[in-house]
């Protein structure tokens, strides 16, 4: 008989239990941190209408679908796909669900994602993202800028990471005023692309970049200094005004981009924000404030979660304006790249809390007394039911499980039961009515 082949399909990610448990961890920290920050979950289909994923897409996107294929087709299921991110869905979920919903509408979505581009280290074709959004009707706050990333940065401090985040901001709109201002409005999708990779390549290349689009020297001087600064918000801020630039879109950036600062330093998160110009964001949509997080102490990751304001979310959909704001951690690159690092805090890698190892079948009906009793306190329990001597009960147990509790005839008419760590080897009692 032929064999088949067993390994998963190149760029899906396959983990063994342990590693699933803490992936899975980091999962439910960043859905408790929403919840817990207003943010109401949902979960949209994970098959759309291509047409309706393809209503806004540019460049490979068509390319990199996963088309839905059925055997028999009805004619309204002949052109289906799967998602490749939550924003388009939520788009249509928007327009579709408008007369339910209170707007600003608050949003979560955590859930994988497909995208068939090419596998590589840290790339997936399967992952995982979680989402927060705000969404207006015809307008939205400024202040929901800071909601959206002071959320994000309180769901990183809740990971215990070895090394602090730090967020990265700014407002698409002062780019685009000192364009505008320069007269460089023309060159402005070469120059966002070339800004948005210069971290990647030396300066002489983003210089000669530049000067290959046709920029002169004094412009080209002019846009190193202005994409150079960095910082806190007052250094920041004032240095932007110190250019001299008369344009209303740069000065509405300025703006904008000191109110959500400002915002956050009240939250006292000035520690974990600095103001940085480098920081355009490749996708089209984004009109005001962006931003990216990065762990300073290990750069070369890159970007860890970023986001933004778009000035209209359904404009594909419908001629009503939903403006909104919003983030996304890509969780499955997240952990690899956590892990590869090490950067992940100290955990068991056991997932299993208790592991009950009756001696014999006579004391199959208490331990499965015990094991009910602590369930209804909230502690995993698996009963070992293999027919083995008890030292291998013992150590295949303490492959599953942190802790480990014998019952044998003793325990059983006695009721006094010992639990022991299998982490440090301490042994201590059990008080289930505590």
């Amino acid at each position: 008989m032929k064999k088949l082949n067993t390994s998963p399909i190149s760029g899906m990610q396959e983990l063994l239990p342990e590693k699933q448990a803490i992936f899975n961890n980091l999962k439910n920290k960043i859905a408790e941190v929403y919840h817990n920050h207003g943010y109401l979950d949902i979960e949209t289909p994970s098959i759309e209408r291509t047409e309706i994923l393809l209503a806004k897409a540019g460049g490979d996107t068509e390319k990199q679908i996963y088309k839905v294929i059925k055997t028999t087709e009805a004619a309204e299921d002949s052109d289906q796909a799967l998602r490749f991110d939550h924003t388009v869905p939520l788009a249509r979920y928007v327009v579709e669900h408008e007369n339910n919903l209170a707007f600003p509408f608050k949003v979560s979505q955590i859930g994988p994602n497909f995208r068939g581009e090419r596998a590589q280290k840290g790339r997936f074709r399967e992952f995982y993202q979680c989402d927060i959004d705000v969404i207006g009707r015809g307008n939205i706050s400024i202040s929901y800028d800071a909601d959206v990333i002071s959320t994000l940065l309180q769901t990183f401090k809740s990971f215990g990471l070895k090394t602090p985040v730090l967020a990265r901001i700014n407002n698409r709109k002062i780019l685009t005023g000192l364009l505008e201002a320069l007269d460089l409005t023309t060159y402005s999708t070469d120059i966002y692309s070339i800004i948005d990779h210069s971290e990647k390549v030396p300066v002489e290349k983003t210089t000669e970049n530049l000067a290959e689009i046709g920029l002169s020297e004094e412009d080209i001087k002019k846009i190193l200094a202005f994409i150079n600064l960095h910082g806190e918000r007052s250094f920041v801020v004032k240095n932007l005004g110190n250019l001299g630039i008369d344009n209303s879109t740069f000065t509405e950036g300025v703006s904008e981009l000191d109110q959500v600062l400002y915002l956050l330093e009240t939250m006292g998160l000035k520690d974990q924000i600095i103001a940085d110009m480098k920081i355009v964001r490749g996708l089209d949509y984004y009109t005001g404030t962006v931003f990216e997080f990065i762990l300073p102490e290990h750069k070369s990751i890159g970007s860890v979660c970023g986001g933004g304001r778009y000035e209209n979310l359904t404009g594909y959909f419908t001629d009503q304006k939903f403006p909104g704001v919003g983030g996304s951690i890509g969780l499955t690159r997240l952990f690899y790249v956590l892990n590869e690092e090490q950067l992940l805090p100290e955990q068991s890698t056991n997932p299993i809390d208790y592991a009950i190892i009756p001696i014999s079948e006579n004391e199959l009906d208490f331990s499965f007394q015990i094991a009910n009793k602590l369930r209804g306190r909230g502690s995993s329990v698996t009963v070992v039911l293999t027919d083995k001597k008890l030292g291998d009960k013992l150590t295949y147990a303490a492959k599953l499980a942190k802790n480990g509790i014998v019952i044998g005839e003793s325990e059983t008419s006695s009721n006094q039961l010992q639990v022991k760590d299998f982490t440090t080897g301490e042994t201590t009692d059990l008080n289930l009515d505590a």
